[in-house]
């Protein structure tokens, strides 16, 4: 049999350390004592309509399940060092929240968090928003469907990431970032995927200055670009864009199909550049 703690009130450090195979429901955690790590070491627990306010709740927890709490800009660092846990509907808007995290299920809900998901691993999201300046920093194994995103710095260093039928609305996205994946998105951001490696964006619309620069495997299909100038300059890429582009730089190497560019810079370039830009329904531009 669980154990189930209703509708009390902690605010005392350490207040429930080491809880074990419990139901906390309706239960707030904030108070003048202010004390911190109220659910240290936690094991088989289960949090229900609770509100946060203290720092750095949920350290070093095991098996855990949020539903329906609320964690407040009080609530820094809230989930740090944790493992095979489940956040469904929640509301976080404390700072740093999720790091060096596993198997994590994110569902539904609202998070605001600057730094948020830093060098986890096995992290599910789906059907929630998020909004933070660094994000996804040397996280690997994530994968994400229908996302709002509202960010600056997201995905760098990132490995082995699917996204799908999301908004992300970025900055320097997927710099340096391997085996990134992103199908039927839209993608805005300046200076998108710089530095990566096996980059693929599927049916997707991208936004923005400079993109997709100095990459290796990179691939797009089907995908449409605006107001995307000095695009894939020494990158190696093969691409099959729908539309106009405003220019196209020193590809390095492989084949990039559009419908029209407004101009191909070959000048000036660092490197060998080889990569060829086709005109559907005209000749190979040199």
């Amino acid at each position: 049999m669980r154990n189930q703690i209703i509708g009390q009130n902690y605010d005392e450090e350490r207040a429930l350390y080491h809880l074990m195979d419990t139901d906390v429901i309706d239960c707030t955690f904030a108070g003048p004592a202010d004390g911190e790590s109220v659910l240290k070491e936690a094991r088989s627990v289960s949090l229900q309509n609770c509100q946060f306010s203290l720092r750095y709740p949920l350290w070093h927890v095991k098996e855990f399940r949020l539903t329906h709490c609320i964690m407040d800009d009080k609530t820094r660092a809230p989930i740090w060092y944790s493992e095979n846990g489940g956040l469904f509907h929640c509301s976080i808007r404390g700072i740093k929240c999720l790091r060096e995290c596993k198997n994590i299920l994110i569902q539904g809900g609202r998070i605001v968090s600057p730094e948020f998901g830093w060098k986890c691993d096995s992290v599910v999201i789906n059907d929630t928003e998020l909004e933070s300046e660094y994000l996804f920093f040397e996280t690997k194994n994530l994968e994400i469907a229908r996302l709002q995103m509202t960010g600056k710095y997201s995905f760098q260093y990132t490995e082995n990431v699917v996204i799908t039928d999301s908004v992300l609305d970025t900055k320097d996205a997927f710099w340096h970032s391997k085996n990134v994946t992103v199908k039927n998105s839209l993608v805005k951001g300046e200076y998108l995927g710089w530095f990566s490696e096996g980059l693929t964006l599927v049916d997707c619309q991208i936004e923005g200055t400079q993109p997709l620069c100095y990459c290796k495997d990179l691939t797009l299909v089907n995908c449409t670009m605006k107001d995307t100038d000095l695009s894939f300059e020494y990158s190696d890429v093969h691409a099959d864009i729908q539309g106009h582009v405003l220019s196209i730089k020193n590809p390095r190497s492989g084949v990039i199909t559009v419908d029209s560019v407004g101009e191909i810079i070959k000048e000036d370039p660092v490197m060998p550049c080889t990569g060829e830009v086709v005109i559907r329904n005209q000749n190979p531009a040199e």
